[in-house]
């Protein structure tokens, strides 16, 4: 039994990915955990998954510093979708995704506050990229996140992508 999965069945059954929800922030946030074919889930890892959870909120921090130090640099995907989401949106958009008046007012700080943490991806199998974490301006305003990476002990890996 996993607090944030609930009930899930441990014979092999084939891949699969369980939904689950963690609340960052009073925010609920999907959870899924793939579960491939090859992977053999025990309690342990069940265990493992859960306890790792914990730190979510650090390794949501984490990621933000990490899109933060990567606004300073004009090829990244983190700046490239901030000026894509930011150029021609409108007031009431401004207003709503960001919290100030005008276009002009999103500074990095602005930005980073209305990334919001939308998925968590959990691949127990791959302790290199553990966690799978996409940010959104909300899914009203665009479908598009960036998405960041970390290994099983909470290490966030250094790119960030746009999907």
């Amino acid at each position: 039994m996993s607090q944030h999965f609930g009930e899930i069945a441990l014979a092999p059954g084939g891949g699969r990915a369980v939904a689950g929800r963690f609340t960052l922030d009073g925010v609920p946030v999907e959870l899924d955990l793939n579960i491939t074919a090859q992977d053999r889930l025990d309690e342990a890892a069940l265990h493992k998954v859960d306890y790792r959870l914990r730190f979510l909120p650090e390794l949501v921090e984490s990621v933000r510093e990490l899109i933060g130090q990567q606004l300073e640099d004009a090829d990244s995907a983190a700046e490239q979708y901030r000026r894509f989401h930011c150029q021609n949106v409108d007031d009431g958009e401004v207003r709503s995704v960001f919290g100030v008046d005008r276009a002009q007012d999103i500074t990095d700080e602005v930005f980073l506050k209305a990334l919001r943490l939308a998925h968590v991806g959990i691949f127990p199998a791959q302790p290199e990229r553990y966690f799978v974490l996409d940010f959104t301006l909300g899914e009203h305003f665009t479908d598009e996140v960036l998405v960041a990476a970390a290994d099983a002990d909470g290490v966030v890996d250094d790119e960030v992508l746009w999907d």
